[in-house]
């Protein structure tokens, strides 16, 4: 067996400028989606668009105490809602499946036997508390890590370690050179010699480590740019000169590309945990944000349309994402421009969509079963067009809509619209009963011209205050959608049966 020198090493060709854009979104299945990982999805999915090169998505599942079923599906789902599809990888099959790390073992131990025969890793036996040691007794730091002790075992050395029973990892040969490469997103980037120490690649047990098999699988799917974290920028020179070796054994063809992306921040500009409750794509799906709301705002953690342009649309943001205008600076996640962005997005919708968009929330309220009735599509149809203009999530539509879908004596009057009604309620209530009993035409102007005489003209209320009681007595709250064209929904009857109700 010969020992690879890094010079024989080094020489591998950069992917050209005519080679076919291949990009990955390769995720571990822990936890639920957060945003940081779901953004980097979206911006790999948008350059790949972009070039019209190829989306590839496999699954880093090797650490079994960690990955789960349940969260691959979850991965699925995320992708799917927010319309994030892909070319090869799991679900959809292509020319390098397959596409989950757990099902690639044989492909993984040929390249080990490669790297092994070609002299790039060498048996390491040193124990964590041996190189500590090590260190003290030099006088170096002891947290340094690997020592490159094992780096030039002798064959005496090697039999007695095997003799003793020990078990080696496998690590890989770093250059004693420089690494420089030019990140996409930060330009120039350069890793002194000597700093990253050679790092393991295979376990003692046999089993591949994930510093290899991502390289690996990134090698053999012809990756041309790897964009990722910025949490992963320390990984790069050892990705580097991996690749290296895997070129000098055939396994790649050519040195991709690097970007890496910022870091989303959260609140106190501390980096977004996947404990905080931003963080969580399920959460503002539940709150009803909307996949075009969404996909917009993330989009603008790291890069923007333009300096006065917020707003876009998902083809927009394809027609004109480049990796190289993303942004090296952390990016903060502002719940709130969030919201307002999604507002818009909201409002932006066709109102036959945005209708349908309604139901699934208001199913989760009970508000409406699994099939509407007849006379709740009507509702829905009529009272779609009086919140689309007024919510910014669409989980705000079932506490202004409920009034609409429930029973007349099954209208419960919040607190605050109890506080504010006048002390001659009763008064209000008779005149409102008798000026809208007469009333034949049921429309929205009729209503209101009927109300106002009453109520304005008749007992002098102010304008801003003179449908409150009304409004409390129809819908149960201080706020609702416009009330004439409520009542106009909820039918002549129904109206004035929830005024004599309230009168009691």
């Amino acid at each position: 067996m010969t020992t690879a020198s890094a010079s024989n090493a080094a020489s591998i060709p950069p992917v050209t400028a005519d080679t076919p854009v291949r990009v990955r979104f390769c995720p571990s299945p822990t936890g639920t989606p957060h945003v940081g990982l779901i953004r980097t999805a979206l911006f790999n999915w948008a350059y790949a668009r972009h070039t019209k090169g190829t989306m590839v998505f496999r699954i880093e599942d090797t650490d079994s105490a960690r990955d789960s079923e349940e969260s691959y599906h979850q991965l699925l789902d995320a992708l799917k809602w927010l319309g994030i599809d892909w070319d090869e990888g799991v679900e959809v099959g292509g020319p390098h499946e397959p596409y989950r790390q757990s099902q690639r073992s044989d492909i993984y131990q040929d390249v080990i036997g490669r790297l092994r025969e070609g002299g790039f890793v060498y048996e390491s036996y040193s124990t964590p508390d041996e190189i500590e040691a090590r260190h003290r007794a030099a006088g170096r730091d002891p947290k340094l890590g690997y020592d490159g002790f094992d780096r030039h075992l002798t064959e005496e050395q090697l039999s007695q370690f095997k003799a003793e029973g020990r078990d080696a990892v496998l690590r890989l040969r770093m250059p004693d050179e420089d690494i420089t490469f030019n990140d996409l997103v930060r330009g120039e980037i350069t890793f002194r010699a000597g700093s990253i120490p050679d790092f393991a690649v295979v376990r003692a047990n046999g089993a591949p480590l994930y510093t290899l098999v991502n390289p690996v699988d990134d090698a053999l799917m012809g990756i041309t740019h790897i964009l990722r974290g910025e949490d992963l920028l320390s990984s790069t020179p050892r990705q580097i000169a991996l690749y290296r070796a895997l070129y000098a054994v055939g396994v790649a063809q050519y040195m991709p590309e690097f970007g890496h992306l910022p870091y989303v921040m959260g609140q106190g500009n501390k980096k977004l945990s996947k404990r905080d409750p931003e963080s969580s794509l399920f959460l503002h799906r539940e709150r009803g944000f909307i996949p075009e709301g969404l996909l917009n705002y993330l989009s603008l953690l790291g890069w923007s349309l333009s300096a006065d342009e917020d707003i876009f649309t998902v083809e927009q943001l394809v027609e004109h994402f480049d990796i190289h205008d993303v942004l090296g600076n952390p990016a903060r996640f502002d719940l709130k421009k969030a919201e307002a962005i999604n507002g818009t997005h909201v409002r932006l919708l066709p109102p036959e969509v945005f209708r349908e968009r309604l139901v699934p929330y208001l199913r989760a309220a009970d508000l409406v079963g699994e099939i509407l009735t007849d006379r709740e599509e009507e509702i829905l149809t009529e009272a779609a067009p009086l919140v689309q203009e007024r919510i910014t999530l669409l989980g705000e539509a079932p506490e202004m809509l409920a009034f609409l879908f429930k029973a007349d004596d099954a209208i419960d009057v919040a607190a605050d619209a109890r506080k504010g009604l006048p002390e001659n309620l009763i008064e209000v209530l008779d005149a409102a009963i008798a000026a809208l009993e007469p009333v034949e035409d049921w429309t929205p102007d009729n209503i209101q011209t009927a109300l106002k005489q009453a109520l304005v003209e008749d007992l002098g209320i102010k304008p801003r205050l003179a449908f409150g009681p009304v409004r409390t007595a129809v819908s149960g709250r201080r706020i609702s959608p416009p009330l004439f064209e409520s009542m106009v929904i909820l039918g002549k009857e129904s109206s004035l049966g929830r005024l004599r109700a309230f009168r009691g």
